[in-house]
């Protein structure tokens, strides 16, 4: 959530940078800044009123003490008119606090500086790229037929038992999709992150600190009897661990990494894009989250990019790197990093990760906060990345390593597979 602070000092330029992030409704400023002022008024008026029902009050006792019952009465009167204003400004004030907070959560996150213009992916621009792009042999199939040929995921099944989207893996395909997942967590436990096992439905209150509320309610599974909602990614119990906490100074910056299912409902989500792994609405996902000195968050992002390239570097896959344009980003991101890696059966690219710094969005939702070296509050920066979404690895790892004799697997997978080659 963005903070009042930063709307005050210039409105113009919070305008000018929502323009950038493809925000439609940028007078929503104006008003939350008029919505403000009433605030002040009205929070003006109701001290002023106590203040005065105070010393009336303290001043009936010292009238009493002198004798003085008549004047005591009078001030009795005062008083008793004083807290009606009171009870007449509650309401008004309790109002305007309700109307402010909820025109202020429907601000999405300001974009950085470095954040480009643009309204489409198209319009992402490409950092670097790394690997090779793979030459397959003749008649190389997607690994949907993949899947079949070596009977390492069953889709019909999961359609059977579910619906479509939620894919059953099976024998050496449930195997290598857990050396997937333990590799990539030694990974980051090897690179400081603490690793995590956190629960896998959180509360509104969780799913608000974290920006998914109200902004993604119809991509979230909601358990409405208990009004739980699945997680659609482990970012949200994991930076949620520290909601309302006065965190130390000196215990910055915490790095964390979980491997959870996620679940999302990708509304609308169709054709042929969707097919096999590319999309579905239960997936595997390793994460990193890392909460750190406002000062150093953007030293952070570059050390999360690099730590998610090498992992890549490590799987032999040929990827590349973008930053996103201001229309492609997410709600609550300042900036994003995407990752994609090339599935050559299907000739395209396709997204594993994406590393973004959230700033104080976040932190001012859930109030994490720290005291700097001179006693002051502060809020904390938080950040995120996938490391690595498990379907699409998968899907290119089949697809770019298929060969006559089987699937051949990169080397830092042959200890936790226990082959290099999935036949």
């Amino acid at each position: 959530m963005l903070q009042l602070q930063v709307l005050s000092q210039d409105p113009e330029w919070v305008k000018e940078r929502l323009t950038i992030k493809n925000f439609k409704d940028v007078q929503l400023v104006d008003s939350i800044l008029e919505l403000h002022e009433q605030r002040k008024k009205y929070t003006f008026q109701y001290d002023e009123t106590k203040a005065l029902i105070n010393a009336a009050s303290k001043s009936i006792g010292q009238l009493m003490a002198k004798g003085a019952k008549a004047a005591a009465e009078e001030k009795k009167k005062e008083v008793e008119q004083l807290k009606k204003t009171l009870v007449s400004i509650e309401p008004l004030l309790s109002d305007v606090e309700k109307n402010l907070h909820d025109q202020l959560v429907q601000l999405p996150n300001l974009p950085a500086k470095e954040v480009p213009p643009g309204k489409t992916p198209e319009e992402n621009v490409v950092v670097r790229e790394g690997g090779n792009l793979p030459k397959l042999p003749e008649q190389a199939l997607p690994h949907w037929e993949l899947t079949k040929k070596y009977d390492i995921i069953d889709f019909e099944l999961g359609t059977k038992i579910t619906g479509s989207g939620f894919p059953v893996y099976k024998g050496k395909g449930a195997k290598l999709q857990r050396s997937l997942i333990q590799y990539f967590l030694d990974f980051n436990t090897a690179a400081g992150y603490q690793e995590i096992q956190p629960p896998l439905m959180v509360s509104e209150a969780s799913a608000f600190g974290t920006g998914q509320l109200p902004d993604k309610e119809g991509q979230m599974y909601h358990a409405t009897e208990d009004n739980f909602y699945l997680i659609p990614t482990s970012e949200v119990p994991l930076t949620n661990i520290y909601r309302d906490e006065m965190m130390k100074e000196t215990s910055l910056p915490v790095k964390m990494t979980a491997f959870t299912p996620c679940f999302r409902r990708e509304a609308g989500s169709y054709g042929k894009d969707v097919r096999g792994l590319n999309r579905l609405h239960q997936f595997d996902k390793v994460e990193i989250v890392q909460i750190t000195h406002p000062d150093k968050s953007y030293e952070t992002l570059d050390e999360m990019v690099k730590h998610v390239e090498k992992l890549l570097i490590s799987l032999e896959l040929p990827y590349r790197i973008l930053r996103l344009c201001g229309g492609d980003m997410g709600f609550a991101s300042a900036i994003t990093y995407d990752f994609e890696v090339y599935s050559a059966a299907q000739e395209k690219w396709l997204e594993v990760s994406s590393v973004s710094n959230f700033e104080t969005y976040q932190s001012n939702r859930m109030k994490v906060r720290f005291k700097d070296a001179e006693g002051k509050t502060k809020l904390v920066h938080t950040l995120n990345g996938s490391s690595l979404a498990l379907p699409r690895i998968l899907a290119c790892l089949l697809e770019n390593n298929q060969a006559a004799e089987g699937i051949h697997l990169p080397a830092c997978l042959h200890e936790y597979f226990g082959s290099d080659v999935l036949m």
